[in-house]
Order: structure tokens, then sequence, then C-alpha cells
């Protein structure tokens, strides 16, 4: 009797404490509160091009932010929402919060946790300055009624709850790379590691999804199966500061090909860049340990 009241016991608290830790973790509120906040639309759409939002959210063929581009996985097949103004079918009628709280902590307004096909484990270490500048720019764009699609993801992947304990184990704010000796370096990493979320792609995943930092950038498997993303270490691109910054500006590499597959939205992207930031992103991808 003792040894099954005993492990009776162990089981209800080993059931507590996966239910807190698979709980949705809000943002605290106070990301907003603590500092006033200017928010600049002109600057949001700079952090829109290099979070890339519009390359994922964009229906083919418009440059309404309607969603529906699809997302191969192991997991299941995602789809991008919609996030246009649309009240009812976008996130025109969420607060500032409430889409801070969905980009950072991967946490909806119901409560409920987004799949990481949404890099809310990058978004999370935006600044609070880009985030309110990105939603000033994201609400001057047009509404859009499409409804967004359901993802197609089997069980067990479809329990939404067990996500907390993908983050549990998955999800940190620590720098990949803890050392920036410079600013221009430390720039480059903001914008790799965070807002460009390059390492979502060319960073290889474990059997649970999770990235390898270990082996950070060192290219990694198409999710659709289709070739393999290369490595942009630099042990292995072997590309200078200038080569890297002038591929971001016009697609073309120093052996004269051009870009192609889905790094033509990511230059797209960069290009609106200031020349600055492009040198940044070079500064760190060179410097790699």
């Amino acid at each position: 009797m003792r040894k099954r009241a005993f492990v009776l016991a162990v089981g209800v608290v080993g059931a507590a404490v996966a239910f807190y830790v698979t709980a949705p973790q809000d943002l605290d509120p106070r990301v907003l509160t603590d500092a006033p906040f200017e928010s600049d639309p002109a600057r949001g759409e700079l952090v829109m091009a290099a979070a890339g939002c519009a390359s994922c959210h964009s229906a083919e063929g418009s440059d309404a932010l309607a969603g529906g581009k699809a997302f191969v996985s192991d997991f299941g097949t995602f789809y991008a929402p919609n996030i246009s103004t649309d009240p009812d079918h976008g996130i025109g009628g969420w607060t500032d919060y409430e889409i801070v709280n969905a980009m950072m902590a991967g946490v909806s307004p119901n409560g409920a946790h987004y799949y990481p096909a949404f890099p809310y484990t990058t978004y999370s270490k935006m600044t609070p300055q880009d985030a309110v500048d990105l939603i000033a720019h994201l609400r001057t764009l047009p509404a859009d009624a499409t409804p967004s699609r359901d993802h197609d993801v089997g069980f067990p992947f479809n329990i939404r709850r067990s996500l907390g304990g993908w983050k549990f184990l998955f999800a940190s704010d620590d720098w990949v790379v803890a050392d920036a000796p410079t600013p221009e370096i430390e720039r480059g990493r903001y914008l790799v590691e965070a807002l460009g979320h390059c390492g979502e792609c060319h960073t290889p995943r474990n059997i649970l999804g999770g990235t390898q930092t270990a082996q950070w950038l060192r290219g990694a498997a198409n999710p659709s199966g289709e070739g393999r993303i290369p490595s942009i270490h630099p042990d292995d691109l072997g590309w200078s500061e200038q080569d890297i910054a002038i591929y971001l500006d016009s697609g073309f590499t120093p052996d004269f090909d051009s870009v192609g597959g889905e790094m033509v939205d990511v230059v797209e992207n960069t290009a609106q860049l200031p020349p600055e930031d492009r040198a940044a992103i070079a500064a760190y991808l060179v410097a790699l340990p």
C-alpha cells in the first residue's frame, strides 16, 4: 500500500509540474509600460524588412499580409496566418501588447501557444522599441478579409499545450554568440539572431525540432525534403565581408551567380536596409567562431 501511495504521489506531483511547465507564459506587460515609447512607422518599415514578415505572410501575387503560404515540416504543414489590419481575420483588433506577446512570447490573445514555425524564439530578443515601431507600421497597411487557414498537423503535435514543454526545452533569450567585440558585430548579431532569424533555416535541428546551436549556421536539411539549406558559416562559405554585403544588396555571388529559391525574398528584404546594416550582418558572419 505504501509503495502504491508513493507512486500515486509521485504521479500527482509530476502531473502538477508538467501542467505548470506547459502553461503559456505571457510576456511581462511592463515591457511596454516601463518606458515611454514613441512609435515610428517609417522605422517600423525597416524593422519589417529585417524581420522578413512579408516574405511569409504575403499571399502569392499580392502585397497584402493575408497569409496562406505553406511551410512543410516533419511535424505537419503550417500555414502563415493573416496579419493584415482586418479586425476579424487579421490582427486589426489586437492591442499592441497582444501583438508583442505573440511575437516575443509565442502566445495568442486567447492564451494558446503558437507553433515555432512562427519564429518567436528569435523575435524574443527584439527590442521593445523595434516591436512598437513594427506594430505602428503594420497598422498603416491595408486590411484583407481572407480567413487564416488551419494548420495540417496530426496527433500528438496538434496538442497545443505540449508546446509549453518544447519552449521549456528549446526557447531561450540568450545570444548564441555571446561575445560581440565591436558595435558593428553587436548590431550584426541582433540582425541575424533576432530580427533576421537566419538560424531558423541555416541551423540543423534535433528530432524534436530544436535548433542545434553547437552547429550554428552550418546548414540544415530542407524541411520540404528537397535538397539542403547551405552553411553560411565562414569556415564553409569562404566569402569576404564585402562579398556578403554585396550579395545582401544585389543578390549576386562572388562567382557571378545570382540568388535563387527562398533567398530571393531574403535579399529583397535586406536590400531595403541601410548599407551599414548589411555591413554589420557581414561582419557578424565573418567573425563567427
